[in-house]
């Protein structure tokens, strides 16, 4: 069969039997992982970019897996975010979807609402101490469907040196506050303030969590970003560029030295992966102590914490190797490895004091603020909506529409996106 895009989402909207069978005819149930690990299996994963990354998941992860199980054999699919979800829903559709996947933080929801990935033993939530606010993303109607790996939270960071020039001596603790220091650090080209480098997506997020909105309701089933903090959110962005302090002409791609590290702005969003960054592309930064961070606060202070999860194929032949390789990937070991080569969030207390926390302020200073740390998603039809945000919003950042016009056809379409679940 070909598979385009009508085909898949119509299998999945479907929930067909074909879309559900996974890597073959195994059952579904929680228990289902009883028997001996054996077997080979398929880990879809969009992390462990590049060689260094492949060289830590496959020599030094599952080579530890290995030891410990030696009847599986993995075999790695990698991937990248962007291409992440439609692999997994025409997998679901031709059903060769694979034994253990990692996806991201508001995607739990979606794919168990379909049933494509299995009930987790509650059992597995204590195996480790967790930060209670990590496991939230892994869980739907009350059920645990994922374990964390690494997370990723968006902070602001800012110029240590750009602020004792310009004499400010604390950081913002307001948005009032925030626009009147961007504008004060505004000067010869260099913007006050860069909201835009991380994903506009994201970004609005983060500024909407921080006015104090939601997205959804605790059921996930209306819309609440419709509402004062949606559209306040993204005014705020139209206001910066109104006033010269922020350009979204002027972003950053990820991996590029960033507009903070080259110093063409003060300020920028960011996540936790910067300090990695800036110590390979600007070690003098660190070392001269130039680079420091703070989270963002409005009403309230917010990190969106975002992230990635791994988790189970509700249809896979192998479910104890399956099952076996989801526990080893969220240990301490294997979840610190990936943390370091991502510059990501360990979500597990067990590595708070650990070296690497220690040294990169960025993660520290996420790990001191999970209590304001929220998730995106929150709903079955998240995953369709998350992909009409950018470009719905786009168009009142870079055009004339209003804040207001935007939000509640943003609004429209996740309600149209809801209803049709």
């Amino acid at each position: 069969m070909e598979l385009n895009r009508r085909t898949v989402l119509a299998a999945i909207g479907a929930g067909t039997a074909a879309a559900l069978s996974g890597c073959g005819g195994g059952s579904t149930a929680a228990d289902s992982a009883d028997g001996p690990a054996e077997g080979e299996i398929t880990l879809l994963t969009p992390i462990y970019e590049g060689a260094n990354g492949k060289t830590l998941l496959e020599q030094e992860i599952l080579g530890g897996f290995r030891k410990k199980h030696p009847d599986v054999k993995v075999n790695v699919d990698y991937t990248t975010y962007a291409q992440l979800n439609e692999k997994i829903t025409t997998g679901l559709a031709g059903g060769l979807l694979p034994d253990v996947l990692m996806m991201g933080v508001g995607w739990i929801p979606p794919f168990a609402a379909k049933k494509a990935i299995a009930e987790l033993p509650e059992s597995l939530a204590s195996a480790h101490d967790y930060e209670k606010r990590v496991l939230e993303p892994s869980r739907y109607d009350g059920k645990l469907y994922a374990l964390p790996v690494v997370l990723d939270t968006r902070i602001v960071v800012y110029r240590k040196d750009h602020f004792a020039e310009a004499g400010i001596k604390k950081t913002p603790a307001n948005w009032a506050e925030l626009r009147a220091v961007a504008k004060q650090l505004t000067k010869d080209g260099r913007l006050g303030f860069d909201p835009f480098s991380i994903d506009l997506r994201q970004c609005w997020e983060t500024f909407l969590f921080a006015n104090g909105g939601r997205l959804f309701s605790e059921d996930g089933t209306k819309v609440l970003f419709t509402e004062s903090g949606g559209v306040e959110a993204l005014q705020f962005f139209k206001d910066l560029i109104k006033d010269g302090s922020a350009d979204y002409a002027k972003k950053t791609d990820a991996g590029a030295p960033s507009n903070v590290q080259t110093g063409r702005a003060s300020m920028m969003m960011s996540t936790s992966a910067l300090w990695v960054q800036a110590k390979e592309q600007n070690p003098e930064l660190i070392e001269g102590d130039k680079l420091g961070a703070f989270v963002l606060a409005n009403r309230r202070p917010a990190m969106l914490q975002g992230g990635t999860l791994v988790t189970q194929s509700a249809r896979s032949q192998h479910p104890a190797a399956a099952r076996a390789l989801v526990e080893y990937l969220a240990t301490p070991d294997s979840i610190l490895g990936a943390a370091k080569q991502r510059g990501s969030v360990p979500g597990l207390r067990d590595l708070n004091e650990s070296g690497y926390v220690k040294e990169n302020q960025f993660v520290d200073l996420s790990l001191q603020n999970l209590e304001h740390a929220v998730s995106e998603g929150g709903t079955a039809a998240w995953m369709e909506i998350r992909e009409k945000i950018k470009p719905t919003l786009e168009p009142a950042i870079v055009g004339g529409q209003s804040a207001k016009d935007a939000i509640a056809e943003l609004g429209r379409l996740a309600e149209a996106a809801i209803g049709r679940m």
